[in-house]
């Protein structure tokens, strides 16, 4: 099918430099290999700097293309600043900032301690903020003609959603910061949009939030119009078109990715309304028992 393919011209992207935050797996991985594919050059950054460094030779390995990996935890500003560093260290510039990287618990709130709220806000808030802002101040300092800040958002942002209220609030956050910049920050030449996806399933992600047979039981693909889940090279031609010169005059945007789901029923885990409070219970004791293995 043609929405599995490749979409932009090859090379279109040669001689560019992105950093992608959450890059070493996941939709950040998927995107991150459109990129090179596209002959970009790409940093990937998380905590898990041994992921990293597997994720950049299987890359290189599979697309030619140069990927160089950093640790950084995004929720520390100075952290952020040495991964800039380490970017301009190797490439000598940057074109685009893909903050990507988020996390996220699915639980009534009520169940939330504070330290798991905050860790959502920070990483997803805080460190989408921390690399803007870094990156943001090097280039309008180095007065680069043109930048590109993309940011992963969701399109609950908008909507709010039950269970999951940090990821809602911290989003929400990213999607004001993205729209207020892109007025800011324009005359200084830099572009800052966001897509927000629906659901893209990935192993990692989706075996955390929906353990077991719950991914069967609440199957995203039934609430979304076109009776399925996205494939990840539609979100990789997406980016790679936002992060690139041919969307030159977009700016500000949110593009909605999601089959049509948000409109047949704003809150994407509202439906988790229907699980009993004993089932909660059970989900609990399996991500658990799933993170102590």
């Amino acid at each position: 099918m043609q929405y599995q393919n490749a979409m932009l011209k090859e090379g279109c992207l040669k001689d560019h430099v992105f950093v992608v935050t959450g890059g070493g797996s996941g939709l950040g991985k998927a995107m991150t290999t459109y990129f090179l594919e596209l002959g970009a050059a790409v940093v990937i950054s998380s905590r898990n700097i041994e992921k990293l460094e597997r994720t950049a030779k299987e890359l290189e390995e599979k697309t030619q293309g140069t990927v160089l990996p950093v640790q950084c935890d995004v929720r520390n500003y100075d952290q952020v600043e040495q991964m800039l560093a380490k970017t301009l260290e190797k490439f000598g510039k940057v074109d685009g900032l893909l903050n990507n990287a988020a996390g996220n618990f699915i639980s009534p709130t009520e169940r939330l301690s504070a330290n798991a709220f905050d860790t959502i806000i920070d990483i997803v808030l805080k460190g989408s903020k921390n690399c803007t802002l870094a990156f943001g101040k090097h280039w309008i300092n180095q007065k680069q003609e043109k930048a590109t800040v993309l940011n992963i958002v969701t399109t609950y942002a908008w909507t709010g959603s039950a269970y999951v209220v940090p990821s809602a609030t911290a989003k929400a956050g990213v999607l004001a910061m993205t729209r207020s910049l892109a007025v800011e920050w324009a005359k200084y030449g830099i572009r800052t949009n966001a897509i927000a996806p629906g659901p893209f399933p990935t192993k990692g992600a989706w075996d955390r939030l929906l353990p077991g047979d719950l991914k069967e039981k609440f199957d995203m693909s039934k609430k979304v119009p076109l009776k399925r889940v996205g494939e990840h090279q539609e979100l990789a031609n997406l980016a790679a078109y936002l992060m690139s010169d041919y969307s030159a005059y977009i700016n500000g945007e949110v593009i909605t990715i999601d089959g049509g789901e948000w409109l047949q029923g704003a809150g994407q885990f509202n439906l988790l309304d229907q699980i009993p409070e004993e089932m909660w219970d059970m989900l609990e004791a399996m991500i658990r028992a799933k993170k102590r293995g």
